[in-house]
């Protein structure tokens, strides 16, 4: 995974706050009716309802997220739920470390 896109897409300070509240989404989520958070991950709208955002703007930092491969998305009837992509977030931190600590 190239970092450059995953740092792009944190450059923005709302995508960052989402990334640290989707990352641990028990302490900053209620339970949710459908999808549990951290198996299926966070409904779009709890994500919407906590930053104060449009819906169509929170869809969109999401895709920007899910783009640059940091989040996955899953559907659940009318609802998406996102999630951190742990594995590609690691990945890009171990990409980061090896370029900038030769």
């Amino acid at each position: 995974m190239s970092t450059l896109p995953a740092l792009k897409a944190l450059s923005n300070e709302k995508r960052l706050q989402i990334m640290r509240w989707i990352a641990a989404p028990v302490d900053h989520f209620p339970a949710q009716t459908d999808g549990d958070l951290v198996e299926d991950g966070v409904c779009v709208q709890s994500i919407t309802e906590k930053i104060g955002l449009t819906q169509p703007t929170v869809t969109s930092h999401m895709r920007v997220l899910e783009k640059a491969g940091l989040v996955t998305s899953r559907q659940i009837k009318n609802w998406v739920f996102y999630k951190p992509n742990r594995t590609a977030i690691a990945a890009a931190l171990d990409d980061l470390s090896m370029t900038l600590l030769r």
